[in-house]
């Protein structure tokens, strides 16, 4: 079992969420401490893929050292067109202790990366926090991006202030029997827009000096063919509900991936003019997009 001793009181109380866990909106209430594991497929340590620079992101992350994504095994989603599915849905990785997570995180500062990029960090937040306050003691200047599916809990949120410099978020649904169908999560979208507000409420807008992001929120929406996503409530909701500065990445490389061929809607790539009409009501609207 881990010892947190000595750690701040929001790391310990991420930690009592996580056994019986009730980290994400699931409530699985997996026994992860006795080696139980829930919907996620993560025992009680996180489990990394790979550590190190990524060029791929988007250009306000990148910079010339690239970000330092940390690649964690395991998802709280199912989505039936991952493109990661050897990661999320195999959960292919190595096991690392709090201390280990936290020399990962130190390593991609010292090899020049802009930030820290925790992708699918949401079932292992408790030891992300603990491994950031360890990291802090040892002078991790970066800021610390949380990349997540967007279906997160309110008292997991809450609890992260302070350790979260970039919140990045999918929004990936406006339905919610779409996202049932592809994601195995019925309440994604109202479970998702609670989630970006609390974002938005502790980070705020995006902020970039010198060309990279230093603060804030920065949404990601992945356009899916026949309008699956739901993009123009999404859009709606982020102009109406939470800023019409939002930062927001439209996504246009979805590919059917992994089961997506037994789901005749999104059997195939979206074109281009429902990518750009997703883009043009966006600009309409005011939000910021990234190009």
């Amino acid at each position: 079992m881990t010892d947190l001793t000595g750690f701040s009181e929001p790391v310990r109380q991420l930690w009592q969420l996580s056994s019986p866990c009730v980290l994400c909106p699931r409530r699985c209430r997996a026994k992860r401490n006795d080696g139980q594991i829930g919907f996620c497929g993560i025992g009680e340590l996180p489990l990394v893929s790979s550590v190190g620079p990524h060029f791929g992101e988007e250009s306000v992350l990148v910079g010339p050292g690239g970000s330092g994504t940390i690649f964690f095994a395991g998802c709280n989603l199912g989505c039936v067109f991952c493109q990661n599915y050897d990661i999320s849905h195999y959960r292919h990785g190595r096991p690392m202790t709090v201390e280990q997570l936290a020399e990962a995180m130190l390593a991609v500062q010292q090899r020049g990366c802009s930030n820290v990029n925790l992708v699918t960090p949401t079932h292992v937040s408790a030891l992300i926090a603990a491994a950031i306050e360890l990291t802090r003691q040892d002078r991790l200047m970066l800021p610390i991006v949380y990349n997540c599916g967007g279906y997160e809990s309110l008292d997991t949120l809450r609890l992260l202030e302070g350790f979260v410099d970039i919140y990045m978020p999918d929004m990936k649904y406006a339905d919610g029997n779409v996202a049932k169908e592809l994601s195995a999560a019925a309440d994604y979208p109202q479970v998702c827009f609670e989630a970006v507000k609390e974002m938005h409420r502790q980070v705020g807008d995006l902020q970039i000096v010198g060309g990279l992001a230093r603060r804030g929120l920065l949404v990601r929406h992945l356009v899916l063919p026949e309008n699956q996503a739901g993009s123009f409530k999404v859009i709606d909701f982020l102009a109406k509900h939470v800023s019409r500065q939002t930062a927001i990445n439209i996504m246009d490389q979805y590919r059917p991936c992994f089961e997506a061929a037994a789901h005749p809607k999104i059997n195939r790539r979206p074109c281009s003019e429902e990518i750009s009409s997703v883009r043009d009501y966006a600009i309409q609207k005011g939000i910021n997009v990234l190009l």
